[in-house]
């Protein structure tokens, strides 16, 4: 009987183990099934934030305002996506944006804008102002920016196309699918919570694709992740948006360019003691001079020059200076209106003295002031082009030397102006603590090299010196220079019986002399034939359009031979 009882005791332990067993299995199985068949989310979230959504490139960038049925874009979302030049002029209070040939004015809350500065009336503003945003009516823009802009149904969202924006259309697919299947997740995964369903047949736009999922948007403006076996892929078409802007002709010079500067300080030079200047075919008489902190300008032009210039076949590029006063600067160019007050006045002078351009020479700049600087460029350029002026720029070659170099943008002035104008001098200056070149080769060439990595070379005028430094250094160490012009180096020369040797490090003729007398030894690094004719093969080997000179009065009859750029191609146009 014991036998018995314990058999029967054992096989309720055997069925205990088979079922742990079972339901182990059924676990393990249960699990990587859902590991391997995920069940999808059925958590849904809003893809859009907030009234009326700025859709762009595949994203929102902020919120745009509706009021009534005007829309406005943020100026935050038009200076980071569409055009980073639009300034706002706090004195004004007015949103400025320059195109190549306009210049408009758009005062806040007001029903009226001026392109270039005539009255544009509107029956809402252009401008108005939400908390700290300003906002910019999109219907003006579209005439100026090659954007285009609908507002999309159900959702209220404001799409903006870019003129070239490519858009790859598809269409779900027609077969019964589980609706949950049809939903547009957050991430390429069913795990993911969706934002939108489609419909069979629907009309969907392709954005991405990520694995086996394709990131796609509907008609309005709400997007996800979807398998790509439900979506059939059709055409790929490209946003064209044009712009019925009138373009001004940009004026041309015929050839390389080859400028001399002339220095009117005081009073203009007699026609008749200016020499022949053989291949010179501009000259840039410095008369006009910022004078006052509201924008007037000292006028020292001269129409008997004018007349004199026209008879010679050049044209004449009257130059614009700021003083060289970084105060005066900063007050006179910190304000639209007082730019404004510039640009009228400089107008004004063309036409008075028959102007084919203006050189713009803005040095000793604070470097916060240098966007002012390249405002009033972006501003002037559409004014002047109108007027048939060609624009020019002087600029220094990039250093780090604060008010003189460190304030130029110079990769946005050569898309404002035509030209560029490298005043590639001064290596050493007046009161430099070391005597030195004027402007060694090597200096010269590798400044360049740098500088054509934000100025295009078709832009690039080479800008040369015709004076020399003569060094004085005293046997106690004190130095001192001043500039002698090509006859009066030629002439000390002669005098001190001297024949200059070549210098290999700076590529020019060089020469020395000691003075028993005065107890100090004179140096000079020579502007001559060689070194011009060095400085004209840089603007070839680089393909610049061109050289200046600084300046005609410092040149003899041996400088524009020298000089010329007739012996090779410079620039195609």
């Amino acid at each position: 009987m014991s036998n018995i009882e314990t058999i029967q005791r054992k096989l309720p332990a055997k069925k205990f183990i088979f079922a742990g067993l079972l339901f182990a299995f059924i676990l393990v199985f249960s699990n990587v099934i859902m590991l391997l068949y995920p069940f999808a989310s059925k958590e849904h979230i809003s893809y859009f934030k907030g009234e009326h959504p700025i859709l762009f490139l595949g994203k929102q960038q902020g919120n745009a305002l509706k009021e009534e049925e005007t829309i406005y874009l943020p100026l935050s979302f038009m200076r980071e996506f569409i055009d980073e030049t639009i300034t706002f002029d706090v004195k004004s209070q007015s949103i400025i944006i320059t195109t190549r040939n306009n210049v408009l004015q758009m005062p806040c809350e007001s029903l009226t804008y001026y392109m270039n500065e005539k009255p544009v009336e509107l029956k809402y503003s252009p401008v108005i102002q939400k908390g700290e945003e300003k906002y910019l009516a999109v219907e003006p823009l579209i005439s100026y920016y090659p954007i285009t802009y609908s507002v999309l149904s159900d959702t209220g969202a404001i799409w903006v196309q870019k003129d070239g924006e490519e858009m790859k259309y598809g269409e779900v697919a027609e077969k019964e699918i589980n609706k949950e299947l049809l939903r547009l997740r957050s991430d390429a995964s069913l795990k993911a919570p969706y934002t939108a369903s489609v419909s069979p047949k629907e009309r969907i736009s392709i954005e991405d694709v990520k694995g086996d999922y394709y990131f796609v948007r509907k008609e309005d403006g709400t997007a996800g992740y979807i398998k790509n076996v439900y979506i059939q892929e059709g055409k790929t078409e490209h946003i064209t948006v044009n712009i019925n802007e009138e373009v001004n002709p940009v004026p041309k010079i015929e050839g390389p360019i080859q400028l001399t500067w002339e220095a009117v300080y005081s009073h203009n030079p007699l026609p008749i003691q200016i020499p022949k200047m053989p291949g010179v075919n501009v000259i840039s008489p410095t008369w006009f001079e910022l004078s006052g902190e509201d924008g007037s300008i000292n006028n020292r032009g001269s129409i008997e020059f004018s007349k004199w210039a026209q008879k010679q076949g050049l044209q004449i590029w009257g130059l614009f200076s700021n003083a060289f006063d970084p105060v005066l600067t900063h007050e006179a160019f910190q304000s639209f209106e007082t730019r404004k007050k510039m640009i009228r006045q400089l107008l004004h002078f063309s036409k008075l003295y028959e102007l084919n351009g203006i050189n713009l020479d803005i040095e000793n700049v604070n470097p916060e002031d240098g966007p002012m600087i390249t405002q009033f460029v972006r501003e002037a350029t559409p004014y002047f082009h109108e007027a048939g002026l060609i624009v020019s720029m002087d600029i220094t070659f990039i250093s780090s030397s604060g008010n003189w170099s460190a304030f130029y943008e110079r990769d946005k002035l050569s898309e404002a102006a035509d030209y560029m104008v490298v005043m590639a001098y001064d290596e050493h200056w007046a009161s430099s603590p070391v005597a030195g070149s004027v402007a060694s080769l090597p200096w010269v060439e590798g400044n360049l090299k740098e500088l054509l990595k934000v100025v295009p070379n078709e832009k690039l005028i080479l800008g040369v010196p015709f004076y020399t430094r003569l060094w004085a250094q005293k046997d106690n160490g004190e130095i001192s220079s001043k500039a002698l012009s090509m006859s009066n180096v030629k002439k000390w020369l002669s005098d001190k019986k001297i024949n200059p040797v070549y210098d290999q490090k700076s590529g020019q003729n060089y020469a020395e002399y000691y003075s028993e007398e005065e107890k100090i030894t004179y140096k000079l690094w020579l502007e001559d034939e060689l070194s011009l004719s060095k400085r004209s093969d840089l603007a070839r080997k680089y393909k610049l359009s061109g050289v200046a000179s600084w300046s005609r009065f410092f040149a003899d009859e041996t400088a524009w031979t020298a000089l010329s750029l007739d012996k090779g191609e410079v620039t195609k146009k």
